[in-house]
């Protein structure tokens, strides 16, 4: 047996004593990828982004590679409570309206050391100040370029609606701002260009939209190469000890790592590698996270029914926001039914060969929303699983 055939026969072995639904990391894949990651930034250290994990003990094993340095997280509280569990360098990825925990922050000197928030509005710092219930530490705060790529004057944009600091002097103007205000200090710039790093640009069956995804790419990372680097280049003039300046993403690791204005990649989902980054030109990861659902009828010939699966991701809905029924290969979904909320039909010639009891192997179609479905990470090594450890699920926390 070679490819998915091989690796579907090593995870019902490995689990063939659990039952389904569950979800697995196959450590040898994860691994891999994390050396990928390394190797495509070039020197420059990967902070792991931890929505597209949400599993502290494989935050902790990316984070013991050569290579990585520090989480990019995604709310507050999952901020501080990283933080408590001994985590030392927390970069908040979003702005936070988080009260209780600015509060929380500003009154606990460990906290204050390690963790750094995300500012893009005076607003922000008012709301900060507010919230500190007498708490005097020094907050950690960085400040976030907006990436989108803007045309014929403003009147298209490519690229997330984030931060609204385009421009380098609207940057310059706010880190001059922070510099003077007393109880924060300005560490670091982000600048995250999604439209590069998180769309694929190599979509199956679509030849004509992926040439013109990457055009507009190329086109891109030119524009935002020079506008961040002169971004970088006012803040500085403001703040000269800025620590760091994160960029990037699973989808562009190599590209932002030749900036010479980025110190730091930020990387999360290339660990996973989920359905969405089977589209690159870029680079190729080895499927790593996958789920199970057993199968528990067998409506006719060509089909069989799993329990549950209807996991769809977030964004824009399709169906390439659906999971991808994986292993055994050749599996489709009903297109009158798709993937539902308890029960999901399968077609295809494989259906056949399944029998009541087995299992139906899924991948999500975006990294760490998996973990919202499951308590628990089997890791499977080889054809056994050698830990099970929770997600945050698992561990009694929900932050979004």
């Amino acid at each position: 047996m070679r490819g998915r055939a091989a690796d579907r026969a090593r995870y019902d072995r490995a689990t063939a004593h659990l039952d389904a639904p569950l979800a697995i990391v196959d450590l040898a894949a994860f691994d891999a990828n994390a050396d990928d990651l390394v190797r495509r930034a070039g020197g420059k250290p990967i902070r792991v982004a931890s929505k597209s994990v949400r599993c502290r003990a494989l935050l902790e094993r990316a984070l013991a590679r050569d290579g990585f340095a520090g989480v990019m997280s995604y709310t507050l509280a999952e901020s501080l409570w990283l933080a408590r569990s001994g985590f030392g360098d927390v970069l908040l990825a979003y702005p936070s309206a988080d009260r209780a925990g600015f509060a929380e922050l500003a009154a606990d000197p460990g906290l204050a050391a390690a963790v750094t928030v995300m500012v893009d509005d005076p607003a922000q710092l008012r709301l900060i100040d507010d919230a500190r219930d007498g708490g005097r530490e020094e907050v950690r705060v960085c400040l976030e370029l907006d990436t989108s790529l803007r045309l014929l004057g403003g009147r298209v944009r490519i690229g997330a609606r984030r931060s609204p600091l385009h421009e380098p002097v609207q940057l310059g103007a706010l880190a001059r701002a922070i510099a003077r205000r007393p109880g924060f200090r300005l560490v670091g710039v982000m600048a995250y260009e999604g439209h590069v790093a998180g769309v694929g640009d190599a979509v199956k069956g679509r030849p004509a939209r992926s040439r013109v995804v990457r055009t507009m790419q190329a086109t891109a990372r030119g524009e935002l190469a020079a506008r961040r680097a002169a971004a970088v280049a006012a803040v500085r003039a403001a703040v000269p000890d800025l620590e760091f300046v994160n960029g990037g993403g699973t989808g562009s690791v190599q590209h932002t790592a030749a900036e010479d204005a980025v110190t730091e990649i930020a990387a999360g989902s290339g660990l996973y590698v989920p359905r969405l980054f089977d589209n690159y030109t870029s680079f190729s990861g080895r499927p790593a996270a996958l789920f199970a659902q057993p199968v528990v009828r067998r409506p006719g010939p060509g089909v069989v029914t799993v329990l549950g699966g209807g996991y769809p991701a977030s964004g824009v809905a399709g169906a390439d926001r659906s999971p991808e029924p994986y292993l055994p290969d050749g599996l489709r979904y009903d297109p009158q039914e798709g993937a539902g909320e308890v029960q999901t039909p399968l077609l295809g010639p494989p259906a056949d060969d399944l029998r009541v009891g087995d299992k139906v192997w899924f991948r999500h179609a975006k990294a760490g929303e998996l973990c919202e479905r499951f308590a628990t990470l089997r890791l499977v090594e080889g054809d056994v699983v050698r830990d099970t450890v929770p997600t945050y699920r698992g561990e009694g926390h929900t932050f979004l």
